[in-house]
C-alpha cells in the first residue's frame, strides 16, 4: 500500500474516481463551512456518552486548525509547537491486492483535514495532546465493512538536518457505514524531554498517514544453540 494522489483514469475507473473526488470536495466544503464551534464544541446530548468528535471539542475547545490554514506558534504555549503534516502522507489510499489505488482498483481513501495539540510541562518533561480528524472516502473497487487507519505523530527538532525526538504510532478503526464518513482521534500520551529555551521554537509535531505501522514485526529468531 502506498500513499499516492488520484489520478484520472479513462474508462468506468475514470468515472468512479471522478465521482470519488466529487465526493472529497463535497467534504472540504462541508468542513470549511463549520465553524470550530459547530463542529468541534457541540455538546453531546444528554444521558449519552459523548463521540469522539464531542471529546475533540472538549479537550481543544477552539485551538484546531484546518489544514491549510496559517498556524502560529501559541504565545501563552512556548513549549507546544506546531503541528505540520509530512510531505507524501496526507492521504492514505489503499487498493486491491497487487494493484495500485487508482481509478477502479481503488477500495477507499483516507484524508487528514483538521488537526489540534495542547501541551502540559511537568519538569523536565512535557506531555502533548494531539487531536487530528478526518474523512474516509469510498471508492469504486468496494471497502470492507471497517477500515484501520494508521497515523504516526513525530516531535521533530528542524534545522538543516532534522532530529527526531520522539516518536508514536496511533490507530483508529473506521465503521464504514456510509461512503463517506469522518474519524478523529486523541493520542495523549506523547512525552518528550523539555527543549532548551533557546530552541524550543524550532520544534515541530509532524502527523501523517503511515500504513508500514499496519505491518506486523517479525517475529524474534530463538538462539541457535552451540
Amino acid at each position: 500500500m502506498r500513499n499516492r494522489l488520484m489520478r484520472p483514469t479513462k474508462g468506468a475507473g475514470g468515472t468512479g474516481h471522478l465521482r470519488l473526488a466529487g465526493a472529497l470536495a463535497a467534504a472540504g466544503v462541508l468542513l470549511a463551512g463549520c465553524g470550530g464551534s459547530s463542529m468541534f464544541g457541540s455538546a453531546p446530548d444528554e444521558g449519552s456518552p459523548p463521540s469522539i468528535t464531542d471529546r475533540f471539542g472538549q479537550l481543544f475547545g477552539s485551538k484546531s486548525h484546518g489544514v491549510g490554514e496559517v498556524q502560529a506558534a501559541d504565545g501563552t504555549e512556548p513549549d507546544c509547537p506546531v503541528v505540520k503534516i509530512r510531505a507524501g502522507a496526507s492521504t492514505y489510499a489503499v487498493a486491491l491486492p497487487d494493484k495500485q489505488p487508482v481509478g477502479s482498483d481503488l477500495r477507499y481513501q483516507a484524508t487528514i483535514t483538521r488537526t489540534a495539540r495542547d501541551c502540559t510541562r511537568s519538569g523536565g518533561q512535557i506531555t502533548a495532546r494531539i487531536g487530528i480528524q478526518g474523512r474516509v472516502i469510498s471508492g469504486p473497487a468496494g471497502t470492507p465493512a471497517t477500515v484501520e487507519i494508521p497515523l504516526r505523530v513525530a516531535v521533530v527538532q528542524g534545522g538543516v538536518q532534522e532530529r527526531t525526538i520522539a516518536t508514536k504510532v496511533y490507530r483508529t478503526t473506521v465503521s464504514m457505514t456510509e461512503s463517506n464518513v469522518p474519524f478523529s482521534l486523541v493520542g495523549e500520551d506523547l512525552v518528550y524531554s523539555s527543549p532548551p529555551g533557546a530552541t524550543s521554537d524550532s520544534f515541530i509535531f509532524y502527523i501523517g498517514f503511515d500504513p508500514q505501522a499496519l505491518t506486523p514485526e517479525p517475529p524474534a529468531r530463538s538462539a541457535r544453540k552451540k
